[in-house]
C-alpha cells in the first residue's frame, strides 16, 4: 500500500471517528513518515518544517475572529439580522419564510462568489457575516448544513471557472503554467500548434463546474430542504445583547470593514486587513462598557484557535507526504493498474487527485505536484488537450471541498459552528464531500471523454 493512501485513509476515518482533527494529522503524517521508511527523526523533521507555512493562515484567522467579535459588538450585525427578523414578521407565513430562505441563501452564494474575485477576501467574510445570522437561520429552521455547502460552492467553483481573482491565480498563474512548463501546446485549426491561453483552461473547466452545480441543485432541493431545529438559548448565549444602536458606531465599523477591505487588498495580507480593522474599532467603534478591546480579542481568538491549529497541523502533514516522496510513486502506479484503458485512466486520475488534495488540503498546492506526471500520462493516452487540462483542473480541485484541513470546509465551519452547534466533520466535510466530489469526480470524467 502507499505511504500516502494509508496516511489520508487514516486521517479521515480517525475525523469521522470524532478524534480531533489536529491529534488526526499529527497521528496520520506520522504513520506516512513510517509507512514510506522514514525514521522517526525525519518525519518529525519535515512534519516541523512544514508548520510554519500555516503560521500565517492561523494568524490571520485569530485576527479576523477578533475583528468579527468587534465588529459584532457595533450592532451593525445586530442591525442586519433584525432587519431580516421584521421582514419575517411576527408569526410569518410559509410563503414569507420561503422567499426569505432563497433571498438569503442567494445573498451567502453571491458573498462567497465575491469574496473568490470582485472582493478577493476569500474566507474572510465568513466569521463576520455569518454568526449574527444564526439566530435568522433558526427562526427560519434552516439546515445549516445546507449552508455550508452553498459557501463551500461559492469558494470552489469560482475559482474553477471564472479567470478572475483567485480564480486568476488557479487557472494561470498555477494551471496554465504547470501545463506550459510540460510540454503541453494548443493544437490551432490550421492544424499547427500553438502556446495555450487561459481561456483555454476556462473553456475546459465548463462541464466540471457544471458537475458542482449539480452538487449544489441536491442539497438545496433534496438533500436539506427539510427543517432542522437549533438551540435558541445557546445561539442568545454567544450573541452580544440587544441595545439601542448607535448610528455612530455603525459608521465606524463601517469605516473599519472598508479599510480592512482596502488594506487586504493593497497589502496582499488577510493579517494586515484585519489589524487595521480591529484597530479602528478599538478605537472607536465598540462600547467600552460592554466589552473592552482585550476581551473582544479573547474572545475572537478564542473563537477561531481550533482552525488556526488545524491549518497549522495540515501544512506539517502536508509536509511529510511530499517528503516521503511516494507520491509520484501513487500516480506512476496508476499506469501499471489502468493498461490502455483510456476510460478508467480518466477515472483512475481523478481518483488519486482526489486523494492528494484530500492529504493536502490545498488544490492550489496539488496542481504541481500531479501536472508534472499528468501532461506526459494524458498524452501517452491520446487525450486531448482540453480533455488534459480537464483531468489536471478537476484533479487538483477535488478533494478541496470535503478536507477536514481545507479552507473550503474550515471557513464555513468558523461562522456556522459560533454557538457549537455545527460539527466540523459531520456538518461540513460529510455533506460538501458527497455533494461536491462525487458529481466533480462524475463531470471531471465525463469531460475527459467528450473534450
Amino acid at each position: 500500500m502507499n505511504a500516502v493512501i494509508i496516511a489520508v485513509a487514516l486521517m479521515l476515518a480517525l475525523s469521522l471517528a470524532r478524534v480531533n482533527v489536529v491529534i488526526a494529522l499529527i497521528t496520520s503524517a506520522l504513520v506516512a513518515g513510517l509507512t514510506a521508511g522514514m525514521d522517526i527523526s525525519s518525519t518529525i523533521k519535515a512534519f516541523n518544517e512544514g508548520l510554519g507555512g500555516g503560521a500565517e493562515v492561523a494568524l490571520a484567522y485569530a485576527l479576523l475572529g477578533a475583528f468579527a467579535v468587534a465588529l459584532a459588538h457595533t450592532g451593525i450585525t445586530d442591525l442586519l439580522s433584525r432587519s431580516i427578523i421584521r421582514r419575517l414578521g411576527g408569526k410569518p407565513d410559509p410563503s414569507t419564510v420561503r422567499k426569505v430562505r432563497i433571498l438569503m441563501l442567494m445573498a451567502i452564494l453571491a458573498m462567497a462568489v465575491m469574496s473568490q474575485n470582485l472582493v478577493p477576501v476569500h474566507i474572510a467574510f465568513v466569521p463576520i457575516l455569518i454568526p449574527p445570522l444564526l439566530h435568522v437561520m433558526s427562526s427560519l429552521r434552516m439546515d445549516r448544513r445546507l449552508v455550508a455547502c452553498v459557501i463551500t460552492f461559492g469558494l470552489v467553483t469560482t475559482y474553477m471557472a471564472l479567470p478572475v481573482g483567485f480564480g486568476l491565480i488557479f487557472q494561470e498563474g498555477l494551471l496554465l503554467q504547470n501545463l506550459l512548463s510540460n510540454g503541453l501546446q494548443a493544437q490551432v485549426d490550421s492544424g499547427a500548434v500553438g502556446p495555450l491561453v487561459v481561456g483555454d483552461v476556462a473553456s475546459a473547466m465548463v462541464i466540471p463546474a457544471i458537475g458542482m452545480l449539480i452538487g449544489l441543485a441536491i442539497a438545496v432541493f433534496i438533500s436539506y430542504r427539510k427543517p432542522r431545529d437549533y438551540s435558541e438559548s445557546q445561539i442568545l448565549a454567544t450573541e452580544p445583547e440587544h441595545t439601542e444602536l448607535n448610528p455612530r458606531r455603525i459608521q465606524v465599523a463601517l469605516l473599519a470593514i472598508v479599510a480592512a477591505l482596502g488594506v487586504q487588498l493593497w497589502t496582499g495580507s488577510m493579517i494586515f486587513g484585519a489589524l487595521i480593522g480591529f484597530v479602528i474599532l478599538s478605537v472607536a467603534g465598540i462600547d467600552k462598557e460592554e466589552i473592552t478591546a482585550q476581551d473582544a480579542f479573547t474572545r475572537g481568538v478564542h473563537m477561531m484557535a481550533n482552525i488556526g491549529f488545524i491549518m497549522i497541523a495540515a501544512k506539517g502533514f502536508a509536509e511529510v507526504v511530499k517528503a516521503t516522496g511516494e507520491v509520484p510513486m501513487l500516480v506512476e502506479s496508476v499506469r501499471d493498474i489502468i493498461g490502455d484503458n483510456k476510460a478508467l485512466a480518466a477515472f483512475m486520475m481523478l481518483f488519486v487527485g482526489l486523494v492528494i488534495t484530500m492529504g493536502i488540503g490545498s488544490s492550489f498546492s496539488t496542481i504541481p505536484i500531479i501536472a508534472t506526471i499528468y501532461v506526459p500520462l494524458g498524452l501517452s493516452f491520446g487525450f486531448s488537450v482540453p480533455a488534459i487540462i480537464a483531468l489536471v483542473g478537476t484533479a487538483a480541485a477535488l478533494g478541496d471541498a470535503g478536507s477536514p484541513a481545507s479552507d473550503s470546509t474550515l471557513g464555513p465551519t468558523s461562522g456556522l459552528n459560533a454557538d457549537g452547534q455545527h460539527d466540523h466533520i459531520r456538518d461540513t466535510v460529510i455533506p460538501t464531500f458527497v455533494h461536491f466530489n462525487l458529481p466533480l469526480l462524475a463531470a471531471g470524467w465525463l469531460a475527459a471523454m467528450v473534450l
